[in-house]
């Protein structure tokens, strides 16, 4: 491609609003453009880049037997009542009626479709395993779209969707996929770390994400110091908290704390940790179940964790009429005991480990003292409800958890006979009895995965593209303009690398060399050449990697060879991490 014909409008500045590294790097390196709110353009360099990710990815969905389709951007309210995802997706998606008032939405994920095509062509266990994909646009109406592409309302994903008879063949297809994710990011020349996840709204058994780690990212994984353990905060477990096993028989006092309003001014009202204390939350459920959740005073009660044991229904906080109504109380002073009205208590496990607690006492400005939980109330459902944190302890090994912050760029799941079931989907086993099928469900974020290299791969000049996903595998860079024989000769050596099949740039533009040095840095092209007359009357052009800061120079009747040998260490040098 010759950079007088390439739609590239490169900028020396980054748009006010782009905060990080990969968005303001996007910008200016014209691979794409904010049009607005949560949606971006994508100018040339950055649809090759999208290509090539998406044609790693399919190479090896493709290499372990899937089978690549193309779901309808809409879907009916039809398709997607069954499932229970109208309703589920409240906010998140986009809404729209067609002409004949039929309610629609533009998918943000195509389980429903993807099952509703399985159904309607697969009557026996012989047309299974099977596994459908596509690459295809997605729509959330995210509440607050953030840092570029990597939160957008409008973005391409690879998802696919494996039909099982059993669970055995379901859990080979789960491990191929697992295995075939840990390859396609590593051909990205990304780093990337698998973590146990909670499955959300898509449903499901059992969870599995790949994470990049980043200080951008909006995830929180929590990793043990000494074993392999690591899970999403969502899902990450702890030791469980050793049961005390005598309490003292001190009577339950009550305490006036007036203008009290935070666990720290209890703290120094009290002077004592917050360990001591048990923390009492009220919520209600989508159903308008009204619970409370007791958790130790230092620990914040995990709402992801809550709503599975609520069988996934949503769950939000109370509101304060209904909180006085429950508790006799405004917010801050519930407590299991002596509520007005008669509601289910879950109990975090971690208050096993609190003696003489302190807890509000469902009165305003009051708390009690030396509450002991055999003895002063009941407690419903037990269960771990907390947010794991570092310095807790792993739930395998009992060594100290820590956490870093990362960036989901894939996620699968077992999903199990949740859609199958919905629609009814039926075949025929091997005794010819009907049998529901399960399913998996494997996603990965295209325009994360370019956001994700840029943020692992960029200095203070600009992007430094692994060859496997640049849009262009190397540039030639004419210092002299047309007609001069040095021109000549930077054509020359383009065409010719064309020729064997490495992609190539030619600056050929009007321009002064330091722009054109400062856009081959900035859009991260991996290798340079530079033909100049001075070189050439010695023979030699100038050759530079963008990951070196060092340049060599190469005899010119070598150097077709010598960037084709390159373009081949530099492929080899992924490939051994595979």
């Amino acid at each position: 491609m010759r950079l007088s014909k390439l739609f590239m409008p490169t900028l020396k500045e980054a748009p006010s609003d782009a905060i990080i590294a990969s968005n303001k790097l996007m910008i200016r390196a014209a691979l794409a453009r904010k049009i607005s709110n949560g949606l971006y353009s994508y100018l040339p360099l950055g649809v090759r880049v999208l290509s090539k990710i998406s044609n790693i990815i399919r190479e090896e969905m493709d290499a372990i037997g899937s089978n690549e389709c193309i779901m309808p951007i809409l879907v009916s309210k039809e398709l997607l009542t069954p499932s229970g995802r109208w309703e589920r997706f409240k906010k998140e998606l986009f809404r729209l009626k067609d002409r004949n008032d039929v309610d629609m939405a533009m998918g943000p994920t195509h389980e429903e479709a993807f099952t509703i095509t399985a159904q309607n062509e697969i009557q026996s266990y012989k047309d299974l395993p099977l596994t459908l994909y596509q690459i295809h646009t997605k729509f959330r109406d995210e509440i607050r779209p953030r840092f570029g592409v990597i939160r957008s309302k409008e973005f391409t994903m690879k998802d696919a969707y494996s039909f099982h008879i059993t669970k055995e063949c379901l859990d080979k297809t789960y491990n191929d996929m697992s295995r075939a994710y840990t390859k396609i990011f590593k051909r990205m020349g990304l780093d990337t770390v698998s973590v146990k996840a909670d499955s959300g709204a898509m449903g499901g058994e059992g969870s599995e994400e790949f994470m990049v780690l980043s200080e951008v990212g909006e995830e929180t994984i929590i990793f043990c110091s000494k074993c392999d353990y690591r899970a999403n905060v969502e899902k990450a477990n702890v030791k469980k908290d050793d049961e005390v096993k005598s309490y003292t028989d001190k009577p339950l006092e009550e305490v006036n704390t007036p203008d009290i309003k935070t666990i720290n001014d209890l703290e120094k009202f009290f002077n004592t940790s917050s360990k001591n204390f048990i923390k009492s939350i009220i919520y209600k459920t989508e159903e308008g179940e009204v619970i409370l959740v007791a958790t130790r005073g230092d620990l914040e009660i995990n709402e992801t964790k809550l709503s599975n044991a609520l069988g996934g229904l949503d769950i939000e906080l109370a509101d304060e009429d209904t909180v006085k109504e429950v508790t006799g109380a405004r917010v801050g002073f519930a407590s299991p005991i002596g509520l007005k009205k008669k509601i289910r208590i879950f109990a975090d496990y971690s208050i096993k480990s609190v003696a003489d607690a302190i807890v509000g006492g469902n009165k305003d400005d009051t708390h009690i003292k030396n509450v002991n939980i055999q003895r002063d109330f009941n407690i419903d459902v037990w269960g771990d409800f907390r947010t794991a944190k570092e310095s807790d302890k792993c739930p395998e090994c009992g060594e100290t958890l820590y956490q870093k912050k990362g960036l989901e760029l894939g996620h699968i799941f077992k999903l199990g006979d949740k859609y199958t079931q919905a629609f009814n989907f039926k075949v025929l086993d091997e005794n010819n009895k009907e049998i529901t099928p399960i399913m998996g469900c494997y996603g990965i974020g295209v325009n994360r995965a370019l956001a994700s290299v840029i943020e692992q791969n960029y200095d203070d000049k600009g992007i430094i593209f692994p060859i496997s996903v640049a849009p262009y595998e190397a540039i030639v860079v004419a210092i002299d303009k047309e007609g001069e024989e040095s021109f000549k000769k930077a054509e020359e050596i383009y065409n010719a690398l064309n020729a064997l099949k490495v992609e190539t740039m030619f600056d050929d533009r009007k321009e002064r060399l330091g722009v054109k040095l400062n856009d081959c840095d900035l859009i991260g092209i991996p290798m340079r050449i530079i033909v100049g007359k001075k070189s050439l009357q010695r023979g030699v052009v100038e050759f530079k990697l963008r990951s070196s800061s060092e340049s060599v120079e190469v005899k010119t009747d070598e150097i077709v060879e010598y960037v084709k040998r390159k373009k081949e260490e530099l492929f080899n040098e992924i490939n051994s991490k595979l």
